[in-house]
């Protein structure tokens, strides 16, 4: 049997206990429900773009985009989690081998028959190692544990691919309002506060504007958004901006910040086509 995926940034990026980790997305959570505009249609979100740093910086932006789920939490039952990978270099999207994903919180299975129609997917290949020490999946998984039911997970560490090979992945999992696409990225990085608020802007302009391709420095995420990019296009996703801030706003200073922004993508309504 595959093995556990282990959390290697708790206690770091997050709490590394239960309730304290419980007690820190249950008061984002609220703060984001007190500030994030009501989607008017009431639709939930196909897809979310969340930041990924730890909570103390980003973690009031990731609220914003995981605060939308809350009339779906029981609809959903698969969410397809794509982030960058930043330590260990992979060529195409990398499962993890796993069995499940573990956090204070609990464990999440991997959908393994997810797994197994990605397997024709010549892009698609198996690298443990790439998942063992990787934040920008595992931050997202308390919230995910917070908001949603019951939900198995289909975890991809994304390395070098284009943004076709990308969208290839994203056609195959699509599904119906069982399955919730996330990508994780943060935005431009290091990057002084006024200059950084600019490329930001520019860069969710973009995104908004389903127009690819990103770069690295426009958003560490770039590879999986510029595959999303193509999919919300084929699929007439409506971007919606829940919110943009940088680390400078939050609990860095604003000489080197990191830019966040929370988007959600929802499909459109039955007949207004």
């Amino acid at each position: 049997m595959p093995a556990v995926r282990q959390p290697a940034v708790a206690g770091t990026f997050y709490p590394g206990q239960e309730q304290p980790l419980a007690g820190s997305v249950a008061s984002l959570l609220a703060a984001a429900h007190a500030e994030t505009p009501v989607d008017a249609t009431g639709a939930a979100p196909k897809v979310l773009i969340v930041p990924h740093a730890g909570y103390i910086y980003s973690g009031p932006m990731a609220a914003r985009a995981y605060a939308r789920l809350a009339g779906v939490r029981a609809t959903i039952r698969r969410v397809v989690l794509l982030g960058p990978v930043h330590r260990v270099p992979v060529r195409g999207l990398a499962l993890p081998g796993a069995s499940a994903f573990a956090t204070p919180l609990g464990e999440v299975e991997v959908d393994q028959a997810a797994v197994a129609q990605l397997a024709p997917l010549p892009q698609v290949v198996l690298s443990p190692a790439a998942h063992a020490l990787e934040h920008s999946l595992e931050v997202q998984l308390p919230f995910l544990q917070t908001v949603l039911d019951d939900f198995q997970l289909l975890p991809l560490a994304v390395g070098d691919a284009t943004p076709t090979e990308v969208a290839q992945v994203l056609e195959v999992l699509w599904g119906g309002p069982e399955t919730l696409i996330v990508i994780s990225s943060d935005l431009s990085h290091y990057l002084p506060y006024r200059s950084a608020q600019a490329t930001d802007q520019d860069t969710v302009e973009r995104i908004l504007a389903l127009r690819g391709p990103l770069t690295h420095e426009q958003a560490c995420g770039g590879t999986p958004i510029n595959g999303l990019l193509l999919a919300a296009r084929q699929h007439h996703l409506q971007p919606q901006l829940l919110g943009l801030c940088n680390s400078g706003d939050t609990a860095g200073d604003k000489q080197r910040v990191v830019g966040y922004a929370a988007i959600a993508f929802t499909e459109p309504h039955h007949g207004t086509h």
